[in-house]
């Protein structure tokens, strides 16, 4: 799904009068999610996952072009886990 159209499903699910309202809203959480996750907080959608910060160690890689050994620095990254009500909804 792309940006547009996630904005077209909250347009018609919330009843918002504009898409451009439902894409400020969009903007808006996506925005909130980043200053969260930049500041080393966890973000937690009750039903469908969390958002969490983590490090993760320096290792070694392999260059493919050159096929040469490098070392990949260490690094946060974010990391998302579904929530029990998404992995249900996954099932099927």
């Amino acid at each position: 799904m792309t940006k547009a159209e996630l904005v077209e499903k909250i347009y018609s699910k919330a009843g918002l009068p504009t898409k451009a309202l439902a894409e400020d809203a969009l903007d808006a959480v996506i925005a909130s999610l980043r200053e969260a996750l930049a500041a080393g907080e966890s973000v937690t959608f009750t039903g469908f996952g969390s958002f969490k910060v983590v490090e993760r160690a320096a290792r070694k890689g392999r260059n493919p072009r050159t096929g040469n050994d490098i070392i990949i620095p260490a690094g946060k990254v974010a990391k998302f886990t579904p929530g029990k009500m998404l992995k249900d909804a996954m099932k099927g």
